[in-house]
């Protein structure tokens, strides 16, 4: 039987979605999509407006099909200490009035950690999508709220092997965690073929293969100007062998301001892009240059060369198993890494068990299972 066939029961079981940034966009779609196509779900979506630039928050909205969010916080930007308490205050509110079943929240932003902070305090179950994930670089606010978001969540949905045994040694309970693969790749898995219909290559100059796509917006990377600089400087150096195409992310496009005096690199720079032409330049890319996760992910799922501005990865299994290399910032390293790429040295990959496509619903059955039977 199909899921929207089931007859809807007496008692549907409610669950409140968040998502508060960009990253968390693509996470939420699939899931988004089979809660609501399943009748034994009330499923609300709480957009917690994390994310400053509304116009890219619709044009993610509109690419991925999400629903029109049932709750919008409208939070906006600040500082993280600002971003975690304000959500945490309007999502107490919300949660008190509500009274889910249980909340659902992935990924890493502040919205991820205050959601969950004002269920526990309010005793609603916590699933934590993209569960385990660890850099072992606490400086990045990212790691922080994953930690702290595990440490108080009742299922972990965990995307590889590692997430597991990370779990575990922090004292998770082996019936807590659930490996159900990638919502990432779900979306990417839907969105592929549409993506391929588009043509932004023609627009930018461009063919397949030849050029390459670069990301950047970690603090730690655009906010030193000397870091930032030294990128840049062995980015320019590669584009006089293979065109670079960087969409400017906010963040990135302030730091250029703040730091460079509002010169911008010598590359091909272009507005930030929707979900479904960054997806057609992706999966084109010769090499794609990121310090983004889920890019990482992304880019091993499509088997196209990613390096990784950054000294390490909360996500092993795309250097292990992917198509992923950990550059760092060193300017000499990302030209011969690069350089390698160029001459056919490209790393071969695979796509790990469970990036299927199937993830979303995994999580949804898990739900049932254990939520049915306390309703």
């Amino acid at each position: 039987m199909n899921i929207d066939q089931r007859a809807a029961p007496a008692t549907r079981i409610n669950v409140v979605v968040v998502a508060g940034a960009r990253p968390n966009f693509m996470k939420i779609a699939p899931l988004m999509h089979e809660l609501r196509e399943d009748n034994r779900f009330a499923a609300y979506l709480v957009h917690t407006g994390q994310h400053y630039d509304e116009a890219m928050s619709k044009s993610f909205f509109r690419d991925l099909g999400i629903p029109k969010p049932d709750f919008n916080l409208g939070v906006g930007s600040g500082s993280h200490g600002e971003q975690t308490g304000h959500v945490l205050i309007k999502m107490e509110a919300l949660l008190e009035e509500r009274r889910p079943d249980a909340i659902l929240v992935v990924g890493d932003v502040n919205s991820t950690l205050a959601a969950s902070l004002a269920a526990v305090k309010l005793q609603i179950p916590i699933a934590h999508v993209e569960a385990g994930l660890r850099s072992g670089d606490r400086t990045m606010p990212e790691e922080i709220n994953r930690i702290l978001t595990d440490s108080i969540s009742t299922w972990l949905f965990t995307t590889e092997p590692d997430g597991d045994r990370n779990l575990l040694r922090e004292g998770a309970k082996p019936e807590q965690i659930h490996r159900v693969g990638n919502v990432m790749i779900d979306t990417l898995v839907r969105n592929l073929e549409r993506a391929r219909q588009l043509n932004p290559l023609e627009d930018l100059g461009l063919k397949p293969g030849a050029y390459g796509l670069l990301t950047l917006h970690r603090p730690a990377n655009v906010d030193d100007a000397d870091t930032l600089d030294g990128l840049f400087r062995a980015l320019e150096e590669i584009h006089h062998e293979l065109p670079i195409v960087f969409p400017v992310h906010p963040r990135t496009a302030a730091a250029i301001e703040a730091g460079r005096g509002g010169i911008k690199p010598a590359l091909q720079t272009t507005e930030p892009l929707g979900y479904l032409d960054f997806l057609h330049l992706m999966a084109n890319a010769k090499v794609v240059l990121t310090d983004s996760g889920g890019i990482q992910e992304e880019t091993t799922a499509l088997g196209v060369s990613c390096l990784t501005l950054r000294e390490n990865t909360e996500r092993p299994i795309t250097v292990t198993h992917g198509t992923n290399t950990i550059v760092g910032t060193n300017p000499d390293i990302i030209l011969s890494e690069t350089r390698k790429i160029l001459a056919g040295g490209a790393k071969p990959g695979q796509i790990p068990e469970l990036w299927d496509g199937g993830a979303a619903r995994r999580i949804v059955d898990v739900l049932v299972r254990d939520l049915r039977s306390e309703l």
